[in-house]
């Protein structure tokens, strides 16, 4: 007789043959395990056994960072409402947020009135205009006063997103001099620095970009 573990047997009761079969030792075992599933699974659906949490049971989190924006100038969208000498014109720049949380922004902080731009005979601003340069030019933001820094009050808060940017149109926000000289005809300008800006970060629904904004006073 082969001796093998699925070696069939033969018993004899009483004259008659009786046949049986072992089962291989790898089918005892899985029939062993999940019979044990079985019996834990009905223990732990029969227990009354409550479990409580211990008094102080926390998590840890953390708090992101803040970072400035960033605000450039941008040949586009082009201007609507171009300057002249005793007019206001419209400025155009985009606004970088580098935080990851959306950033409202609400008033823009300028120079003072007798800080001017620079002339350039390209959108790209790489080639200025002689006679038209920062002292000459006398493009500078309408309602600037004497003193550096001043806080002006956006017609609407501007929501730059989370790690995004915001292109905005800022009307008749740029003013000109009654005597700009003629080199400053059909010119691009470079507006002067922004000193500050306020905003909040905080969850928002970020503006739509490009959005048409201004100050008024």
């Amino acid at each position: 007789m082969s001796r093998t573990r699925s070696t069939e047997h033969r018993r004899t009761r009483r004259g008659a043959a009786i046949r049986f079969r072992r089962w291989p030792i790898a089918s005892q075992i899985a029939a062993a395990a999940v019979g044990s599933l079985l019996v834990a699974t009905a223990s732990y659906a029969a227990t009354a056994w409550v479990v409580g949490l211990a008094a102080g049971s926390n998590a840890e989190g953390k708090s992101a960072s803040v970072s400035n924006l960033t605000i450039v100038a941008t040949s586009s969208p082009s201007p609507s409402n171009l300057l002249y000498p005793g007019g206001t014109g419209d400025i155009v720049a985009t606004i970088s947020n580098p935080n990851p949380y959306p950033v409202t922004v609400t008033a823009v902080s300028l120079p003072t009135s007798s800080t001017y731009a620079t002339g350039y005979s390209n959108a790209g601003l790489t080639s200025a205009v002689s006679g038209c340069d920062a002292t000459a030019s006398l493009v500078g933001f309408t309602y600037a006063t004497g003193t550096s820094g001043t806080s002006h009050t956006l017609t609407t808060p501007l929501t730059v997103a989370a790690s995004g940017t915001l292109t905005v149109t800022f009307t008749n926000d740029a003013s000109m001099g009654t005597g700009s000289p003629a080199a400053c005809e059909s010119d691009y300008f470079s507006m002067p620095s922004f000193t500050g800006v306020t905003a909040s970060g905080g969850q928002a629904t970020a503006t739509t970009s490009p959005a048409t904004d201004s100050w008024t006073s």
